[in-house]
């Protein structure tokens, strides 16, 4: 197990590693394997891939973000002009039914609500609204619709596991309350732990997915 030094030192390197993420503007502190990174960035998109860069690293058990999005001058934009980017960039995504996904935005937070019927199709909007210019946040509040019959998703998403070897499915348990899902168990990294979830979310008729794994090295 890494100590609280190598692990900050692991985490400052894989900042420095992405190329999307000015490292200089954000400090890492570590204490019992929880990381917590503070500081500024210049976009919403970048703050997104400094989290992300942040649990690639072997040992962090959790990550706690205090980083403010601090747009510069040339990316500030009134919420009426975001919105309406919203509003456009979700038009022109793949896969999303027209106007099924609602958008709000206050100071550059946009939040996004309305029924989809798979979660690729949520992560689809998310992603697309989080690299638009001017957005200082995303708030998803997207509900997922059932379509199928939900007895049938606890051995869909258990047939899923069993097929990814990269995540032992014996160690994962799914229980279905209605159309919301719970994970738990133990996995040995965030790559695993990512795996189980989206497997879930890849489920027609989830509703909901509670991620109560635990990663252990």
């Amino acid at each position: 197990m890494k100590s609280d030094t190598q692990l900050q030192q692991d985490v400052v390197a894989e900042l420095k590693w992405e190329p999307s993420v000015n490292a200089t503007q954000i400090g890492v502190e570590v204490k019992d394997g929880i990381v917590t990174l503070a500081g500024h960035v210049d976009s919403y998109a970048e703050k997104w891939d400094a989290e992300r860069a942040a649990q690639r690293v072997s040992g962090v058990m959790a990550l706690t973000v205090e980083i403010e999005v601090k747009l510069p001058g040339s990316s500030k934009r009134t919420d009426v002009d975001v919105a309406r980017s919203v509003e456009n960039v979700l038009l022109w995504t793949t896969g999303l039914p027209k106007e099924s996904v609602k958008v709000m935005v206050e100071k550059g937070w946009v939040t996004l609500s309305g029924e989809l019927e798979w979660g690729y199709q949520r992560d689809a909007a998310t992603q697309a609204v989080r690299h638009l210019m001017g957005v200082t946040g995303v708030s998803d509040n997207i509900l997922i619709k059932p379509k199928l019959s939900l007895k049938l998703i606890k051995s869909d998403i258990e047939a899923a596991l069993k097929r990814r070897a990269a995540v032992r499915a014996e160690k994962i348990t799914v229980a279905v309350h209605g159309a919301d899902v719970t994970l738990s168990g133990t996995v040995h990294s965030w790559a695993e732990r990512e795996l189980a979830t989206n497997s879930a979310w890849s489920t027609p008729g989830v509703h909901k997915v509670v991620d109560n794994i635990t990663v252990s090295y």
